[in-house]
């Protein structure tokens, strides 16, 4: 009875480690590029027309606090949510060069596969040896996070 009792706690404990393994949001090895939103020159207003970001459809009325909270990023990555689902949600983003880490918010999509940082407040924020800005993108590592907006 004790062994059958142990075989199920061990497939229930695999079974768990599987699902958490499925759900989490995260990547390695990421090519994230750099744009210039100047989200404080556009009093960080996702849908001014020198910023245009496609989640400002959903976030352009949130409280400037949190549109300043957290600096900006579009998300294309190849791991988690993609479109109005991605909108909002943080991303904790390591450099593999350096170890530098930055929180930032998805405000937009992208194309290039990986992330579009905003130069401003993320990108140069993590590209601490210049490497980066040389190469014209970082490698990076992220997942995401919880805003701490509730």
């Amino acid at each position: 009875m004790a062994t059958a009792a142990r075989k199920v706690a061990l497939v229930a404990a695999v079974l768990s480690m599987a699902a958490a393994m499925a759900t989490a949001q995260e990547a390695s090895n990421v090519r994230a590029t750099y744009h210039y939103y100047r989200p404080a020159e556009n009093n960080w207003d996702l849908g001014a027309p020198a910023v245009s970001a496609y989640c400002a459809t959903w976030d352009a009325d949130k409280p400037l606090e949190w549109r300043q909270k957290y600096g900006w990023t579009a998300f294309c990555g190849p791991v988690g949510p993609t479109g109005q689902d991605a909108c909002g949600r943080c991303l904790l983003i390591t450099n593999t060069a350096t170890g530098d880490q930055i929180t930032a918010r998805i405000v937009d999509q992208c194309a290039n596969g990986g992330l579009d940082l905003d130069w401003d407040t993320v990108f140069s924020q993590i590209d601490t040896d210049g490497q980066g800005y040389q190469n014209g993108h970082l490698i990076v590592d992220y997942q995401f996070v919880d805003c701490g907006d509730n």
